[in-house]
C-alpha cells in the first residue's frame, strides 16, 4: 500500500513563515515594492499630503454629539459637565475639518486643469477618519481621485467611506507608510493634530533639515494660532535648540486662500511650465 506524500507549501506561500519574526525583511520589502507598483501603474506622480487629527469631527457630526449630550437628564452631574465642554470644543475644531475639505477640493480642481499624462499634485491622506476623510472627501467632492495610505492599529484608525479600494493602502510598519507620505509629496499641509501629527510633522522637518530631503517640497501649518500655542517655537530658538533659519523650513498659513495661493505658486515655479516636474 503506497503511502500519500505530505504536501510542502512553498515559502512564499506558507502563512507560518511569511508571518514568522525571521520574515520580517520580506514584509517590510513588501510594503514598498506593491505600492510602488501601484503607484506606477496609476501613473501617480506626485502628492499633496494632509497631515491632521483623526479625532476632529464634521460640523454635522459635532452637532449632533452636541445635541445628544444636551439631552441628558443628568445636567449638574459632573460627568456631564465634562461631556458638554468636550463637545462644545469640537464643535469649534469642527472647522478643521471642513476647511480641509474646502482647500483638498480647490487643490484637487486645480491639479485635474493641468495638461499632462500623468496624475499630478493628488490628495493624499492617512487614509483614517478626520482630517484624513476631510482631505479625500474634498478629492471627491472635486470629482477626483486621492490616496489614502492606511495603517493597521488598535483604535482610530479604518479605511474612510471617500476612498476607492484600488486608491487605499494598508501598512503594518509605520515607516514604511512615512516613506510613501515623503517620497511622493511635493507639499505637506500640516492640521491641528496630536502625537501623530507632531510625529509626522517633526520627522519631515528633520530630514528637511538634514537635507536627507533634497526637493523643493512646501510645508505648511496651518492655523499659526493653534500651533504656536502647542510648540513655543521662539524659545527653541533662545534656548539654542534650533536655529532661527530653520523655522524657515515651513510656513504658517492661517486660510484656505493663504495656502491655495503658497502650495500651487510653489508648483509653478518648481515644478510645472518647464520646470523640472520629475526631480525627486
Amino acid at each position: 500500500m503506497s503511502k500519500k506524500k505530505a504536501m510542502v507549501v512553498p515559502a512564499y506561500n506558507n502563512p507560518e513563515f511569511i508571518d514568522s519574526a525571521g520574515a520580517r525583511e520580506l514584509r517590510i520589502l513588501s510594503e514598498f515594492i506593491e505600492p510602488k507598483l501601484r503607484f506606477n501603474k496609476n501613473k501617480i506622480i506626485d502628492t499633496i499630503v494632509f497631515f491632521g487629527s483623526a479625532r476632529i469631527k464634521s460640523e454635522k457630526e459635532a452637532k449632533s454629539k452636541l445635541r445628544e449630550i444636551k439631552k441628558s437628564e443628568k445636567k449638574t452631574s459632573r460627568k456631564y459637565k465634562t461631556e458638554l465642554a468636550q463637545a462644545e470644543k469640537m464643535l469649534v475644531m469642527s472647522r478643521y475639518y471642513e476647511e480641509a475639505v474646502e482647500l483638498s477640493k480647490r487643490l484637487t480642481e486645480w491639479s485635474m486643469k493641468l495638461s499632462e499624462d500623468e496624475k499630478r499634485f493628488i490628495v493624499c491622506s492617512g487614509g483614517g477618519p478626520g482630517i484624513m476623510e476631510a482631505a479625500n472627501k474634498g478629492a471627491k467632492l472635486a470629482g477626483g481621485d486621492s490616496i489614502g495610505l492606511n495603517i493597521s492599529i488598535p483604535f482610530e484608525q479604518f479605511g474612510n467611506r471617500f476612498l476607492k479600494p484600488e486608491s487605499t493602502y494598508e501598512f503594518h510598519y509605520f515607516f514604511m507608510r512615512k516613506f510613501w507620505f515623503v517620497y511622493l509629496a511635493k507639499a505637506l499641509i500640516v492640521f491641528p493634530g496630536g502625537f501623530g501629527t507632531l510625529d509626522e510633522f517633526m520627522e519631515v522637518i528633520t530630514l528637511m533639515q538634514t537635507k536627507k530631503i533634497k526637493k523643493n517640497m512646501k510645508v505648511i501649518m496651518y492655523d499659526e494660532k493653534f500651533w504656536k500655542e502647542i510648540i513655543n517655537f521662539d524659545k527653541l530658538i533662545e534656548y539654542g535648540t534650533v536655529g532661527k533659519s530653520d523655522l524657515k523650513l515651513f510656513d504658517f498659513c492661517s486660510s484656505i486662500d493663504e495656502v491655495f495661493e503658497k502650495v500651487t505658486t510653489h508648483f509653478k515655479k518648481y515644478y510645472l511650465n518647464g520646470a523640472s516636474a520629475k526631480a525627486k
